[in-house]
């Protein structure tokens, strides 16, 4: 139980940076400088020849710099995160990218000498990385695709400018909407992330309404934020394709996240294969609903009448009870997050919509941001996101170069916290129709991680190939997207026209490319951690902990091993679907006891 009963509150961020304003601020910008200028001066060091002792003074410089960029870019985040219209915070936030850029610029050197390093004087310096060893070597990852040094300052320069600037206007855009919704007969004008509360009531009307705001809204804005997005598009394809040589636009993500296009292929082939898995409760749901064919605006709506308030105090309880249950260490590091005053967790205007956990450096405990409606679903992102946190504060003792775990591995912690969560409620409550309710829930959840991500993927490959290749206006882009949506359901949920401008809402498809197949990945790993668990006990748990103390200090596949995992094979990601199919058949069954 939590030591006292909290309250959703806005966080604070005095632990990184006293106020956005004053000498404290302008320090932190001084520290980033001097710490430059520190690892300018070892410049003349560089050779094959360079002693041991000297390399890793040198990397002991790199991690300053790298220290101070996180601290700053971190403050300007997280301040922007609470109020986008804030033009204070969109000041800094610019301020930031050039000072950043700036130091990227001065510091790109030693990432172009060790890229280009010979193999012998590089497996000799690797000894005396020390905690840092992975990312040298995923830096020499880059090395055939690395620029000369005046070319990649242009590019961070550039960038600042460029597609940094467009995701900030996106986000300025996007996060000031306000949506008109008909709520049983009043017009009432709400953020997105209380529109989105709607979209999961239990009366028809309002998600349906809902739905009407959002595609309206976004459809009117869906010109200018289409338009946005094939420059991006454009963008990341001239830098990564064009310039930089790498093979296709996802295998750029591929190589960040340091997995071979086969494991991605063989995820997303496994993913597509299973849509007929979905269609299949879909079907189910529209009977529980008495439809004879699921509407869209129905997708997460609740599968039986139960349909209580959870207050913030109380939910926070429920998930700190279910991480106690299977680890101390677990549930006192979620509490941290609350104790610390870094989770944001009420509503308001201009509020980033979405949620977030942000582990900004390793001494200082991450910041989480959800908006908490007192809904069962703000409890289990609640969970999710705080899930985040334990990963990075359990990996807290690397670097701050290594310890954030990378993308595939991302999602472990915060869906494994869901599943924790589900399980405590299954085993308390016995009665068929909250069983119902709870198992529909995690498997909507399960379709909005899994397959509707895989499938945003999928989106992005034949966007990215339609605007390079053709010149696909935004128009032909809606186009996909519906042909995209059709294929996912099939036969089993009605697709409207108005949905072809869903995908403009949907940020990652702008600021992160090809990120949302780590939702898939994470959800489906640990979907099969979950059922080692089941079978070894006790003896799972220090294994479990293990590996998300690895944080990113490691390759992923080398972690993965570790727990017995092989990801090449779309035999392992079918074992995660099996998991939600035996949940389907409970439901089909009546969610007995």
């Amino acid at each position: 139980m939590p030591k006292q009963p909290y309250r959703a509150k806005r966080w604070s961020l005095e632990e990184l940076i006293p106020a956005a304003r004053g000498h404290e601020l302008e320090a932190a910008f001084a520290e980033l400088e001097a710490a430059v200028r520190g690892l300018e001066s070892k410049r003349d060091l560089l050779s094959p020849s360079i002693p041991e002792e000297g390399f890793a003074e040198l990397l002991a410089c790199v991690e300053r710099v790298g220290h101070v960029e996180r601290r700053l870019s971190g403050y300007a985040t997280l301040w922007l995160a609470e109020d986008a219209s804030n033009q204070a915070a969109l000041a800094l936030r610019a301020r930031v990218d050039r000072a950043l850029a700036k130091a990227r610029n001065g510091t790109l050197f030693f990432e172009l000498w060790w890229k280009q390093l010979d193999a012998a004087s590089t497996a000799r310096l690797l000894g005396a990385s020390g905690g840092v060893r992975y990312y040298l070597d995923t830096l020499r990852r880059f090395a055939p695709f690395t620029l000369s040094e005046p070319e990649e300052r242009v590019i961070n320069i550039k960038d600042v400018h460029g597609a940094r600037a467009l995701e900030t206007l996106y986000d300025l855009i996007t996060h000031r909407l306000m949506f008109e919704v008909d709520v049983d007969g009043e017009k009432r004008e709400m953020t997105r992330g209380e529109v989105m509360v709607l979209v999961r009531d239990a009366r028809p009307e309002r998600r349906e309404g809902a739905y009407r705001a959002l595609h309206r809204v976004f459809g009117e804005h869906g010109g200018l934020l289409g338009q946005i997005y094939t420059h991006l598009v454009g963008n990341w394809h001239a830098d990564n394709v064009g310039l930089r040589g790498i093979g296709s636009p996802i295998s750029a993500r591929n190589l960040r996240n340091d997995l071979e296009d086969g494991v991605v292929d063989a995820l997303l082939s496994s993913c597509r294969a299973n849509a007929g898995l979905y269609r299949r409760y879909f079907r189910w749901k529209a009977g529980s609903l008495g439809q004879r064919r699921l509407r869209r605006c129905d997708l997460y709506a609740p599968a039986t009448s139960i349909e209580r308030r959870v207050p913030f105090a109380e939910g926070v309880a429920v998930i700190l009870e279910s991480l106690e249950g299977f680890s101390d260490v677990l549930a006192a590091s979620a509490e941290r997050v609350l104790a610390d005053d870094h989770l944001d967790a009420e509503v308001r205007a201009g509020k980033d919509t979405g949620a977030f956990c942000y582990g900004v450096v390793p001494e200082r405990t991450p910041w989480v941001l959800v908006n908490y409606n007192e809904r069962w679903n703000d409890v289990t992102t609640l969970a999710h996101e705080l899930g985040h946190a334990v990963h990075a504060m359990l990996a807290s003792e690397h670097s701050v170069l290594t310890f954030h775990a990378c993308l595939p591995l991302a999602e472990t912690a915060s869906n494994f916290a869901e599943i924790l969560l589900l399980q405590r409620q299954l085993d308390r409550e016995k009665a068929p129709s909250v069983r119902r309710h709870l198992l529909a829930s995690f498997v909507d959840d399960s379709y909005a991680s899994i397959l509707r991500q895989s499938y945003f993927v999928l989106f992005e490959r034949d966007a990215h190939r339609l605007i390079v290749e053709e010149g696909a206006t935004v128009d032909v882009l809606c186009a996909r997207y519906l042909e995209n949506l059709r294929e996912q359901f099939g036969d089993a949920v009605d697709v409207p026209e108005e949905l072809r401008w869903e995908w403009v809402g949907v940020p990652h498809l702008y600021q992160v490319p090809f990120y949302c197949y780590a939702y898939s990945f994470g959800l489906l790993l640990v979907l099969a951690l979950y059922r080692r668990y089941e079978r070894e006990g006790a003896a799972f748990i220090p294994k479990y902990l293990r590996m998300l103390s690895r944080g990113g200090s490691l390759p992923p596949a080398e972690i993965l091993a570790e727990a017995g995992i092989d990801v090449r094979e779309e035999a392992f990601w079918q074992g995660g679907f099996d998991v939600i199919e035996r949940m389907i058949e409970e439901l089909e069954r009546g969610a007995a006891a």
